[in-house]
């Protein structure tokens, strides 16, 4: 009956949903894996069951939702004016399906994208207007350039 009940317990504690933060998850860095020189990243799940975490362009930090079903790293126009990249209205010219419908938006390319230490370089990202994109979308632009992302253990885990 102990046993049983630690397994039960052990089980109810999974299935819960993580306590509300206040502030973003910040990406753990798990370090070297079993791969040779591989860099891995734990992102936890917030209380909603996104996972959270900050990145940098160009310095910047910049928060991010991990999104494997979006095509491209999104970035809301008031996120990319904080690294300098401010398209102009004729710039929109992309159409991109949303949440909330079809937008507009500009096609961009940042030098490089740092998340928890893994550093993607030459990522397509779309910019998108700030009532179209209320958070910032790590996308499969930056995700398939790693050598794996997958959810494992409550966590979204990157390796590089």
């Amino acid at each position: 009956m102990v046993v049983l009940g630690s397994v039960m317990a052990q089980l109810a504690d999974r299935m819960m949903p993580a306590p509300a933060q206040a502030s973003v998850a910040q990406a753990t860095t798990v370090g070297m894996s079993s791969n040779a020189g591989a860099r891995s990243v734990a992102i936890p799940r917030d209380a909603r069951g996104h996972f959270q975490t900050d990145g940098r362009i160009d310095g910047q930090r910049i928060a991010f939702m991990v999104d494997t079903g979006a095509s491209v790293v999104a970035l809301n126009e008031r996120s990319a004016a904080q690294f300098g990249l401010r398209p102009r209205p004729a710039e929109y010219t992309a159409r991109v399906s949303t949440a909330n419908g079809t937008v507009k938006a500009a096609r961009a390319r940042l030098a490089m994208l740092d998340v928890g230490g893994l550093i993607v370089r030459d990522v397509d990202a779309m910019v998108l207007p700030d009532e179209a994109l209320s958070e910032n979308l790590l996308g499969l632009s930056f995700l398939s350039k790693l050598r794996r992302f997958e959810y494992a253990n409550g966590q979204m885990v990157l390796e590089q």
